[in-house]
């Protein structure tokens, strides 16, 4: 959905991961990434890679110079908020442009990850983890 701000074009987008959501607006810039209200490199802890994977969908089309990453992220940790970004700004992409779309999609950044923590089940320690059988 393109919005007006202040006479901006404006992207939105929505990822999630984990329990981690992020809510993305792209906006005509320079590049930089905001995540919080915080820099996104002090937000994301000067991370190499978290970085990268947030502005992957952007260096994929060329477009990394050519917009600002305004981001609110909730929940999860570091890692899901980062892929969370990652899916927002690729879905921010389509909107911007539909013909982005495809080399989106081969790079697999429209696809949500549907991994989550497993439930604890009763009678075990953890998800999966069961007490220490003994046979006598």
């Amino acid at each position: 959905m393109e919005a007006k701000e202040s006479g901006r074009a404006m992207y939105w987008g929505t990822g999630r991961r984990k329990s981690s959501i992020a809510s993305v607006r792209l906006v005509p810039g320079t590049g930089k990434l905001i995540i919080n209200g915080k820099d996104g490199e002090l937000y994301l802890q000067y991370n190499h890679g978290y970085l990268s994977s947030a502005k992957a969908p952007l260096e994929t089309l060329g477009l990394e110079n050519e917009y600002d990453i305004l981001v609110k992220a909730t929940g999860g940790g570091l890692t899901g908020q980062a892929d969370s970004i990652k899916l927002g700004v690729a879905r921010a992409l389509c909107q911007l442009d539909p013909d982005n779309r495809k080399p989106l999609k081969t790079e697999g950044y429209l696809t949500r990850d549907p991994r989550a923590k497993e439930r604890k089940k009763y009678g075990l320690r953890k998800a999966r983890k069961a007490p220490q059988y003994s046979k006598r």
